[in-house]
């Protein structure tokens, strides 16, 4: 797609970031770690986001879902929040961020969304989907998912 992309716009296509594969899939005798998935659906925030000038004056709908796949607290079965990842850390994330002020694009958005959760070391992996609710009155919404891993 970039090599078409390149093709019909003239301009150099930029690499994809090279995924990195855990120990477990590049060597199968190396035990992979259990993973537990959390996620968010449907996060419905504000944001000023957009880059015409009617979206740089008024904040609009965006929803959010988030999917972690995270270290399994398998030794440690307290019933204590300490011990695991909490969704609330990915709602904390995207409600901060929306309050932030103008960004461009949704992209960008996503790509924050992204590193900040894979800060916490017991991520292994994240999904973000960022939609605009409103962009198009004859679509549901527009916007992009994005999956980033520890490297």
């Amino acid at each position: 797609m970039n090599k078409l992309f390149a093709q019909v716009t003239g301009t150099a296509a930029k690499a994809a970031p090279a995924q990195v594969r855990s120990p477990a899939v590049a060597n199968p005798s190396v035990a992979s770690p259990s993973l537990a998935r959390i996620f968010v659906r449907d996060l419905v925030v504000m944001a000023v986001i957009g880059i015409y000038e009617h979206e740089k004056q008024k904040a609009q709908r965006l929803r959010v879902n988030l999917d972690m796949m995270v270290l399994d607290r398998l030794g440690s079965r307290r019933d204590d929040i300490a011990d695991v990842v909490s969704y609330e850390d990915g709602v904390t994330i995207v409600r901060e961020l929306a309050a932030q002020g103008h960004l461009h694009l949704v992209e960008t958005f996503a790509e924050t969304v992204a590193q900040r959760l894979l800060a916490d070391g017991r991520v292994h992996s994240v999904t973000v989907r960022v939609e605009k609710l409103d962009v198009f009155p004859d679509a549901a919404s527009a916007g992009i998912e994005i999956t980033r891993q520890r490297g």
